[in-house]
């Protein structure tokens, strides 16, 4: 049996006499943490890396599982890491006082958490550019992934995390997390199942980011590696506004480091009307930006003539607010938003069981829970590498189109995009030295 086929890839594994022997050694009254998942040898021992906001809450659930153990942290921002290991060794005070726990390692490099043989899995929670090589890295030294969406910067990049991931046989689940929500995976079976008839037209509301501004010099802040955080991405002064991610969208707002507001609502928008539309291993053929020969809004197009439309003003029937995904089909219309918000014309399919000869999607409600679940499993999590490489795939191309100012034509069967070589060139973008893929 190797690791990869075990329950968890920290199980004990007795055989024979060793078996034996421990057995015999054994106390005649054990606690009962000594057993099941939350046993020291079976606990999903874990790196976090890339201590900023949207770690937050993946962070705190994870030390709040009995089944998990956090071994280390890392982020470019000394004040970030030191924090996250101060508030890591905090939560496991007890453990520490009980000498179970060693303590939390605080990293400036990802790679010496990849490199750390007792650690089984890391969340990535980086900048987009950042993805992809800390994907690589932890998927070849035998680690399984929770990475942030858009899975990566590339479409070059998705590609080779996605091969990586069937390569080694890691569990990877991109933070596409409205998957894992009732609302959405409802919204789907209804359109996956024809009960509004053949989808039409789908619309996804983004919203809009301001321009990328040039920005000046500012002092870089101490104990903050400034080169570390831009990586492989082109060199620019540093301004605090250029590596925040909640200061007006920060450096979301950028395109060196995304796709712009398609990386960021677009990664869980696209992803849910590619879910709805069965089209997970596949994608649209043609990317129309705003303005192009007078289009009013930025579109891509599948082969069978359905439509995405980004933030279309709709005639919303059920919701005067709008949902953030709307289906439109020849007989029905599907509203959907988060916080459970879901509405249909007619009104009666929102709430219509399926059938059990009906199409039933995967379900999880815990997108993090489903992560560990298949970690112990070794099945394939509800949002695996190669979905979320479709998925950051509309996302790349659409920016591509965008920043072009013209339509690409994309072959999604041999990722190739058609009859525009300028275009073809950003299929992946050149890395600064030394930050290159391994």
């Amino acid at each position: 049996m190797t690791k990869k086929d075990a329950m968890t890839r920290r199980s004990f594994m007795f055989s024979g006499a060793t078996a034996l022997g421990v057995a015999m050694a054994m106390p005649a009254i054990v606690p009962s943490t000594a057993f099941g998942a939350s046993a020291p040898s079976n606990r999903i021992t874990m790196g976090m890396i890339g201590m900023g906001g949207q770690m937050g809450g993946h962070f705190r659930t994870m030390l709040g599982r009995s089944d998990v153990q956090v071994l280390a942290v890392c982020d470019v921002d000394r004040k970030k890491r030191e924090g996250a290991k101060n508030q890591t060794d905090s939560a496991y005070a007890q453990a520490i006082a009980s000498g179970t726990y060693k303590g939390c390692d605080a990293y400036l490099e990802y790679e010496r958490i990849c490199q750390r043989p007792d650690i089984d899995s890391v969340i990535i929670c980086t900048p987009d550019h950042w993805h992809a090589a800390i994907s690589l890295a932890a998927i070849q030294t035998g680690k399984d992934v929770y990475c942030e969406k858009p899975m990566t910067l590339t479409i070059h990049e998705g590609r080779l995390v996605s091969n990586a991931c069937k390569q080694y046989g890691a569990i990877y689940q991109v933070g596409s997390q409205q998957r894992s929500e009732w609302a959405f995976r409802t919204a789907c079976e209804i359109v996956r199942n024809g009960w509004i008839g053949k989808i039409k037209t789908c619309y996804a509301s983004l919203g809009q980011f301001a321009p990328p501004a040039t920005l000046p010099e500012q002092p870089i802040p101490e104990g903050f590696d400034y080169d570390r955080w831009l990586g492989p991405t082109p060199w620019y002064p540093y301004n605090f506004r250029r590596v925040e991610g909640n200061y007006g969208g920060g450096w979301r707002c950028f395109w060196e480091y995304g796709s712009r507001k398609n990386g960021d609502w677009g990664a869980h928008h696209f992803d849910i009307i590619q879910w709805a539309l069965g089209m997970d291993d596949s994608g649209p053929v043609k990317f129309i930006p705003k303005g192009w020969d007078g289009t009013r809004y930025q579109t891509h197009v599948y082969a069978d003539g359905t439509t995405v439309l980004r933030d279309h003003p709709t005639d919303n029937l059920a919701n005067p607010g709008n949902g953030m995904i709307e289906f439109i089909g020849d007989t029905g219309k599907v509203f959907v938003s988060r916080n459970g918000m879901l509405d249909t014309v007619p009104a009666e399919l929102a709430r219509k069981p399926l059938g059990p000869n009906d199409i039933h999607l995967y379900e999880s409600r815990d997108h993090l829970g489903n992560w560990i679940d298949c970690i112990r499993s070794r099945k394939q999590p509800i949002c695996a590498a190669e979905i979320g490489h479709r998925t950051a795939t509309i996302c790349q191309l659409s920016g591509i189109a965008e920043r072009l100012g013209r339509p690409i034509d994309w072959d999604p069967n041999n990722e190739q995009i058609l009859n525009d070589p300028e275009a073809a060139r950003w299929y992946d973008r050149p890395r600064r030295a030394p930050y290159v893929l391994s």
